[in-house]
């Protein structure tokens, strides 16, 4: 039987010093994460991490860099490995009012600071392992990723 990841992505949104956050009832505990979800088939990355922002924080999100491929077992499903391409952007705009997927409480924007103070609260070690990469100027052009649709 082949192991197969699953394919997750994942989005930095920085404005005036702030990241752009979750907050989300995951197994009945309020935790942060970034604005991050699952590929769906017949699905981009890119596509995928546009909808997903916009799905949990009702930005639309333009991503311009990779920052990072990030390869996490979870540590409470020994069968469960993630395999996350994390994206740094721009939000564009926003669309008040439009609802947020089921769990997520709100979007938020946080310091680095705030996000350091509130770090029992992350989802995973991955939400502060990509702000600092980010921070650390881990940024891959978007070319190094490519979708190829049919056979040809």
């Amino acid at each position: 039987m082949q192991w197969k990841p699953n394919t997750t992505v994942a989005a930095i949104a920085e404005q005036a010093g702030r990241f752009l956050l979750v907050e989300e009832t995951i197994n009945d505990t309020l935790v942060f994460n970034q604005p991050a979800g699952h590929l769906e088939q017949n699905e981009s990355l890119i596509d995928a991490v546009k909808r997903e922002v916009l799905e949990e924080t009702a930005w639309e999100f333009e991503p311009e860099k990779l920052v990072g491929v990030y390869l996490y077992p979870n540590p409470h499903k020994a069968d469960i490995t993630y395999l996350r391409f994390c994206f740094y952007g721009t939000c564009t705009i926003e669309h008040k009012g439009r609802a947020l997927d089921a769990g997520i409480r709100r979007a938020v924007w946080l310091t680095k600071a705030a996000i350091e103070k509130e770090h029992a609260r992350m989802r995973s070690p991955l939400v502060r392992r990509c702000i600092e990469d980010y921070l650390n100027g881990n940024n891959y052009p978007l070319e190094l990723l490519h979708y190829l649709r049919d056979r040809t």
